[in-house]
């Protein structure tokens, strides 16, 4: 057995004792989207630092705890905080909980929802806009992917020609009309952070396809479809990232605009849950 696989068979062993539930909905909550968590019917809460191998969260606004419950009628699994590159920790660490959470060899799921909060590029949005995320641009000069390859957990090299399901965007975009919630659809690009960008790297970022900027989801989701699970992103635009009229921000004001936009990202999930 592989030192991944001890390590995930380690999770799993102290998880049951806490829970039998084995949800097939993933959920990750970034920065400001906490709230969702309250939504769930929670049936246990596990703070990370207990749990053996997790990474334990360091960034304001992501509280640490691994949640189960029901959501929109579903047995979902949620991680309240999430881990990323610039805190020091590993692209296998960042991940590790996605192996953890995944049917293949964890708790059950083989849907996952992410959901952050990032900088938006496209002259067509606007600040609090929801973006279902088409495509993704990985910036982070790193990949959860490399090193030997366990084939009990994946294919050596992973399709990604429909890194977030096609049928899980249309489904949206059809509850988002009924709804009347208005969504953008876009490309996100992860960068490492955890410095805000430049005017001059936000004109390459923009120059290169990409309409929303972060620095998250993207690791989660490669080793998601590493292990066959099914995606969908949601980024909430928190700030407007244009090189010509570029103004100072702060992380309390993305919090703030994260969490205003958040009951409308919120209620979409809930019914998307519901729906699939």
């Amino acid at each position: 057995m592989t030192e991944i696989r001890k390590q995930i068979n380690d999770a799993l062993s102290f998880i049951r004792t806490k829970t039998s539930m084995s949800p097939s909905i993933g959920i990750i909550l970034g920065t400001g989207l906490g709230g969702l968590a309250d939504e769930i019917e929670k049936e246990t809460v596990i703070d990370y630092e207990d749990i053996p191998h997790f990474p334990v969260s360091t960034v304001e606004s992501h509280q640490g705890k691994l949640i189960f419950g029901k959501l929109g009628g579903k047995d979902v699994v949620a991680m309240q905080g999430r881990f990323h590159y610039y805190e020091g920790y590993t692209m296998q660490q960042i991940t590790f909980p996605v192996r953890v959470m995944s049917k293949k060899v964890g708790l059950g799921v083989d849907t996952l929802f992410i959901s952050n909060a990032g900088g938006g590029m496209n002259p067509d949005f606007q600040k609090g806009d929801l973006m279902i995320m088409s495509d993704h641009i990985n910036l982070l000069g790193d990949n959860p992917l490399v090193g030997p390859n366990d084939d009990e957990l994946g294919v050596r090299f992973p399709d990604m020609s429909e890194p977030y399901s096609k049928d899980l965007i249309s489904l949206a975009e059809k509850i988002a009309a009924e709804e009347k919630i208005n969504v953008r659809k876009g490309v996100c690009v992860a960068v490492t952070g955890p410095n805000l960008e430049t005017a001059a790297e936000y004109k390459f970022l923009r120059m290169i396809g990409a309409d929303a900027v972060g620095m998250s989801t993207i690791p989660e989701n490669i080793v998601a479809n590493h292990m066959d699970i099914k995606c969908f992103g949601m980024t909430i635009i928190t700030d407007m990232c244009f090189p010509e009229t570029l103004v100072p921000v702060n992380v309390e004001e993305i919090i703030a605009v994260a969490k205003k936009a958040e009951p409308k990202m919120t209620l979409l999930m809930k019914k998307l849950i519901e729906r699939i």
